[in-house]
């Protein structure tokens, strides 16, 4: 992997931007799974800004996609690392339909227009990223043994799936599905070489795999 721009000489920093540490997580367990090259030439690190750019355009978005991308190149520098990429996730509360083709469109263009230095990609996840997770449904047991993905959620396209989140609480068993259980999940299907096979289909996780696997 030859990065964009070249801003310490040191290792290579790959830089996170989510909703929250779990989604973060969630990131680079998948990063790694299809990068592996990155594991050991990247350190993967957050910054804290959480990411609310769906509903934003014109000026607003401009303004928001710069002060993160800072935040970004800033990282790097304090790091003393080069800037190989920066990965921001959202949300999109919706599915993957006309609405989160524009919404991505939009997005992807003023990243890269504002980001010419380093790669970028957009994780916009659809409904939210448990419908991604619901791809490994074997990584489940594997976190908590008596939890079983049910045969209705199996095979689907989950980027159609209301409320995975809710989904996942309801149809697992006992204990309780947890948002803080999603990076167990992820860093599992990581762990079991589940990344590679998904059981379904999720539009808007094949675009985020696109993203990360055309850094050059």
């Amino acid at each position: 992997m030859t990065p964009k721009g070249r801003q310490g000489g040191g290792r290579g920093l790959i830089v996170l931007a989510g909703e929250d540490q779990n989604d973060c997580d969630i990131l680079a367990a998948l990063i790694r799974s299809h990068r592996p090259d990155l594991g050991a030439a990247a350190k993967l690190v957050r910054i804290n800004d959480p990411v609310r750019l769906r509903r934003k355009s014109g000026p607003d978005l401009t303004a928001s996609v710069r002060a993160l991308a800072g935040k970004a190149r800033a990282k790097a520098r304090q790091q003393r690392a080069d800037l190989l990429g920066f990965v921001v996730h959202e949300d999109l509360d919706g599915y993957t339909d006309a609405q989160y083709d524009r919404i991505r469109r939009t997005l992807a263009d003023e990243f890269a227009r504002q980001c010419q230095d380093f790669r970028t990609a957009v994780a916009l996840a659809a409904w939210e990223s448990e419908g991604w997770l619901l791809l490994f449904p074997e990584a489940f047991p594997h976190v908590r043994p008596r939890w079983k993905v049910p045969n209705r959620l199996l095979d689907k396209d989950t980027g159609r799936l209301k409320d995975a989140k809710e989904e996942l609480k309801r149809g697992l068993g006992l204990p309780v599905f947890r948002e803080s259980d999603g990076p167990a999940v992820a860093r599992e299907a990581l762990k079991h070489q589940l990344v590679s096979s998904p059981r379904g289909s999720n539009r808007s996780y094949a675009d985020f795999v696109k993203d990360v696997t055309g850094w050059n």
